[in-house]
């Protein structure tokens, strides 16, 4: 191949028709355009001698290719300039043709060349007998393929058929209406007239109506001339009638159980889903109820179990898929009522969960079902308090810092998630420990582009304002004034809300924990408190010049921050909120 490009040229373009007769391409057309130009300058480079008459003889050859098979390249722009090569009596200093005379142009064609011969004479390595056997099985293929081409074309024919029949007879019902119509409104003529409607006209017309809903015995012994009978039937026969919803096919819970326990991860992941799918796939309502009543009524997560073999602690297997496929199935179950219930009589649960939520890097789609499911679970006290107990808040809080960094979804539930936590008077402790840190990352919240979570962020500032201690850190660092630095013209909603916040700044509450641990105790029969007060003390009227000073409330009851545990409402696209 070295000198390919200095052998014979009719040689080397005589093998070109051959190729050319098994591969004809406008690339192959190409190299063989390439290569006549090459052959024609051939004698005129530089480091050979220049012999007029072998020159002739090449451009004559070239022109002869321009004439035929070079004509579908005449419309080109790359080669419409090498057409006047035959006619330059010098091309070496024609500024056309420049390139042609450049050392690198003679070995880009070579490459070319080289992949050409090596691509068309490269001979297949398969051998024969794999080769037949290869297309046996492709015949059996597409036979069965044919096969089942067939049967659904069969089965379309069928319905086809079907909704013929159908359609024949809703346009035969059609045609009747129309009919029954225009007796109808003959009649109203007839009785504006002063004409009367006999009772068996009625009956008649009212049989003809109701003959194709009705069994034809049934229809006869309706007595249509009562009031409102034909008109009871016709709003009952276009009431909706309920469907009946299949119930799944039980399930052996006990094999399945073992090959979750004892099968490859592989199989654990196609179980984990096939089970979550179930609970999601499911239609809503009864089949849904029963699906879920069988995973608790067969224990499905080993709800007591206290040993690692268990389903659960799937949430700590090595493989990220089994992480994420268990942290999907806990998250299905968390979007039920009854299954919140069921996660919530799992000593473990919330510690594996938080467990994974802190150190789970990997896989941030693992990341995000657990804490949607954290959240959820939140809307239960006895979780809350175990999520408090286990330093969620400050987790949350430190996470929430760098809320560019997270998504949409992470963004919404982490901060619904401690909304419901700042409710407790635990959990507003817990902020009031790092008061200042808490403030600076719910204010800067409050600007975020994301507006769904202004609801969650203004309630968690609203309770954690009712300790003292929160309130005076909140003053010193003019909270007020950046609250009124996000009120906007155009988002009532959200300026009423900032207003009950910084009223809560700035009301003197008091501390619960003044009336806590009680020296003083009534004795039986003893008055005290308001008891005592009203009891003996009681005045006339005491407090109705107060209540006439009091201003009345610009705001609604509805506008105040949310004051008990909430959930995101299911994203929108989001395969978190409710695991499909």
């Amino acid at each position: 191949m070295g000198d390919i490009l200095a052998t014979d040229h009719l040689s080397l373009l005589s093998c070109f028709n051959r190729f050319r007769r098994d591969c004809k391409t406008i690339r192959l057309l190409i190299l063989e355009f390439y290569l006549y130009i090459h052959f024609t300058i051939y004698p005129m480079r530089k480091q050979f001698s220049h012999e007029r008459g072998d020159y002739e003889d090449r451009v004559s050859l070239f022109k002869q290719f321009l004439e035929t098979r070079g004509t579908a390249l005449s419309q080109s722009t790359e080669f419409l300039p090498y057409y006047a090569l035959p006619f330059v009596p010098n091309p070496t200093v024609h500024p056309s043709f420049k390139n042609l005379f450049q050392d690198s142009w003679v070995p880009q064609l070579k490459n070319k060349l080289e992949q050409f011969v090596a691509v068309s004479l490269k001979s297949p390595n398969t051998p024969r007998l794999l080769g037949l056997y290869v297309s046996f099985n492709l015949h059996n293929t597409v036979f069965t393929s044919m096969q089942q081409l067939q049967i659904q074309l069969a089965e379309s024919d069928r319905r086809i058929a079907t909704y013929i029949k159908k359609f024949n007879k809703i346009q035969a019902d059609y045609h009747n209406l129309i009919g029954i119509t225009a007796e109808l409104v003959d009649s109203l003529e007839a009785t504006v007239s002063g004409k009367m409607i006999s009772p068996e006209y009625l009956q008649s017309v009212c049989v003809r109506l109701f003959s194709s809903q009705m069994r034809h015995s049934t229809v006869q012994s309706t007595d249509f001339t009562r009031p409102g009978t034909a008109s009871s039937i016709l709003r009952a026969s276009l009431a909706p009638q309920p469907k009946e919803v299949p119930m799944l096919p039980s399930l052996d819970y006990d094999k399945l159980k073992k090959d979750l326990l004892e099968g490859t991860d592989r199989l654990r992941a196609l179980l984990l889903q096939a089970l979550r799918w179930r609970l999601t796939r499911s239609l809503p309502g009864e089949q849904r109820d029963t699906v879920l009543q069988a995973y608790i009524s067969n224990d499905l997560l080993d709800r007591f179990s206290n040993t690692q073999k268990a389903v659960l602690h799937f949430m700590w297997s090595r493989n990220d898929i089994v992480r994420q496929y268990m942290a999907r199935l806990i998250n299905a179950f968390a979007s039920l009522s009854e299954g919140r219930v069921y996660l919530s009589q799992i000593p473990v649960l919330l510690k594996i969960m938080t467990e994974t939520l802190k150190r789970e890097g990997n896989d941030p789609v693992t990341r995000e079902h657990v804490l949607i499911a954290l959240q959820k679970l939140s809307l239960r006290r006895s979780q809350q308090t175990a999520m408090i107990e286990d330093g969620l808040i400050g987790w949350l809080v430190d996470e929430l810092q760098d809320s560019d960094c997270l998504s949409d979804y992470t963004l919404e539930y982490s901060a619904a998630l401690l909304m419901n936590l700042c409710l407790r008077t635990k959990g507003k402790r817990k902020c009031a420990e790092k008061a200042k840190h808490v403030l600076k990352v719910l204010t800067d919240l409050l600007g975020h582009e994301n507006h769904e979570i202004r609801p969650y962020v203004n309630g968690a500032l609203y309770s954690i304002l009712s300790i003292p201690s929160v309130r005076q850190e909140a003053k010193e660092m003019s909270v007020e004034e950046i609250l009124w630095c996000y009120c906007k013209d155009d988002d009532p909603d959200l300026n009423r809300q900032i207003q009950f916040i910084v009223k809560q700044l700035n009301e003197d509450l008091m501390e619960p924990d003044l009336d806590r641990e009680e020296v003083l105790q009534p004795q039986p029969r003893e008055l005290s408190g308001e008891s005592l007060l009203t009891t003996e003390y009681l005045g006339i009227m005491t407090n109705m010049a107060k209540a006439k000073k009091r201003s009345p409330q610009p705001q609604s009851e509805g506008d105040e921050p949310l004051q008990r545990p909430v959930t995101p409402r299911f994203p929108r696209n989001s395969n978190c909120g409710y695991v499909s």
